[in-house]
């Protein structure tokens, strides 16, 4: 497993080809491919000049990227755009500044489908948070799978305190 910082964005198409393929299968076959690549290439790009940005990515004995996962340590204030409005409004001001502000933000976690059931999704949230004993990360409602990995390895959602959303929110145990 390789570990990036800003040397991400030399892999960056690469990475964005292994991101749209985890990104447009089921269950986010809604997705148009062209405009995630372009929204997940632009969105790397900034991304990999945050604080505390770090990527781990694991390749196949062929070389392809077999997964990844990305992140950063949330700062403070906390942002509103993409999801982060919804998670202000579901889990309160209080526990994003005790939970979420400070801690690693894992933005990413793909495995490709050419390496599942290898236990590498593992293994990507482990080398992340090892390093970062506090984490955090988003998972859509829709995505079955994921919600149940999360749980299976002991993540927990913060005690609701407002209005369901289309994302949950999990912390490390």
């Amino acid at each position: 497993m390789h570990t990036y910082g800003r040397d991400i964005l030399e892999i960056a198409d690469e990475l964005t080809t292994a991101y749209v393929e985890v990104f447009t299968a089921p269950p986010f076959e809604h997705r148009d491919a062209e405009e995630t690549r372009n929204a997940f290439r632009k969105r790397l790009e900034g991304d990999a000049g945050r604080d505390g940005f770090q990527a781990w990515v694991e390749r196949s004995e062929d070389g392809r990227i077999a997964g990844f996962v990305t992140g950063w340590t949330t700062p403070a204030p906390f942002r509103t755009d993409r999801s982060y409005g919804s998670v202000l409004d579901r889990i309160g001001a209080e526990q994003v500044e005790d939970l979420l502000i400070g801690a690693f933000e894992v933005d990413e976690l793909g495995v490709l489908a050419h390496a599942r059931g290898t236990g590498l999704a593992r293994r990507l949230l482990e080398h992340a948070t090892q390093a970062n004993k506090r984490s955090w990360l988003l998972a859509w409602n829709q995505n079955h799978h994921a919600i149940a990995f999360y749980r299976h390895l002991g993540w927990q959602e913060p005690e609701i305190r407002g209005p369901e959303h289309d994302i949950l929110v999990f912390v490390t145990p």
